[in-house]
């Protein structure tokens, strides 16, 4: 009877034990599995965060290449608030703004009423300049067509230093460096005095889009509609060219927006230049950037 009993506490006692060890490791995988699937959730954002970040940018610099200019380009896409650029360094250094500065001036002039609306023809000084679209009598309009400088010099003054000054504070333009009162005329074209970098031009051009400028939307909307290069029924594109020839090199510019597919794509380049017919580049190379982006497809 006592072996019957002894027999009988042995299988008992290895039951427990093997039942224990059956418990334990049926808990050890159920917490595996509730760890796994919690590792899984955190990863989650990471891979969909990675999957984000995978956006095929277009190499813009080629374009530059092909040219055989040193230069840069800056596209900000603001329906998806991306960037796309070449030369970033140069992207974020001040430049005298040259005739793109005819934007804001223009501003300025149609708001102090120094020139009333765009088509007040203002007589041409008889002085012959080096490019015979200048030579004659012009208005608001042409002359922004034209880059006509004396137009836009006779503006600057009549608005007057002091004028000139608390529009270029209250906008926040560039450096705000217009010199002293002898430079009225000028102060845009020096390298030394007022710059403004391409990203800034950005930004002053999508306040401009906004109406975010201290002038009426009467003056807003004139000057964006002087500023019109191009419209299709597909699109318009704004913009100003501009050519600083105090520097060596010199250096081109081409800024504005572009309106497609309920979209805005606003634009800044710059292009070292040597001569004349280096400056179509400036043009040709933003087109063709915005082709890369799938715009302006229709144009050969």
């Amino acid at each position: 009877m006592k072996n019957i009993l002894f027999r009988i506490g042995r299988f008992l006692g290895r039951y427990r034990i093997k039942s224990l060890i059956f418990t334990v490791i049926g808990c050890l995988t159920v917490l595996s599995v509730i760890s796994f699937k919690t590792m899984y959730v955190l990863a989650q954002p990471t891979s969909t965060s990675s999957e984000r970040l995978i956006v095929k940018a277009p190499n813009l610099g080629r374009h530059f290449q092909e040219f055989g200019r040193e230069g840069s380009i800056l596209i900000y896409d603001s329906k998806n608030n991306r960037i796309y650029e070449h030369n970033s360094k140069r992207n974020a250094t001040g430049i005298a703004p040259a005739s793109t500065f005819k934007i804001f001036n223009a501003l300025v002039a149609l708001e102090t009423g120094v020139v009333p609306d765009d088509v007040a023809v203002l007589t041409w000084d008889g002085i012959h300049r080096e490019i015979d679209a200048w030579n004659h009598d012009t208005n608001l309009r042409q002359a922004f067509k034209d880059s006509t400088v004396w137009f836009y010099q006779v503006l600057a003054r009549r608005a007057g230093y002091e004028r000139m000054q608390q529009f270029i504070n209250k906008v926040g333009y560039g450096n705000r460096q217009i010199g002293t009162a002898a430079d009225i005329d000028r102060f845009w074209l020096e390298q030394q005095l007022l710059q403004i970098t391409p990203k800034e031009q950005i930004k002053f051009l999508q306040r401009l889009y906004q109406g975010d400028l201290p002038f009426s939307q009467r003056t807003i909307n004139l000057v964006q509609d002087i500023m019109v290069r191009e419209q299709t029924p597909d699109y318009t594109l704004r913009g100003k060219t501009g050519w600083l020839t105090t520097t060596k090199p010199n250096v081109g510019w081409f800024v504005g927006y572009l309106e497609q597919n309920k979209n805005v794509y606003f634009f800044a380049t710059t292009l070292d230049m040597d001569k004349a017919e280096d400056a179509p580049a400036r043009i040709e190379i933003t087109r063709r950037s915005l082709k890369d982006l799938g715009l302006l497809a229709q144009i050969n």
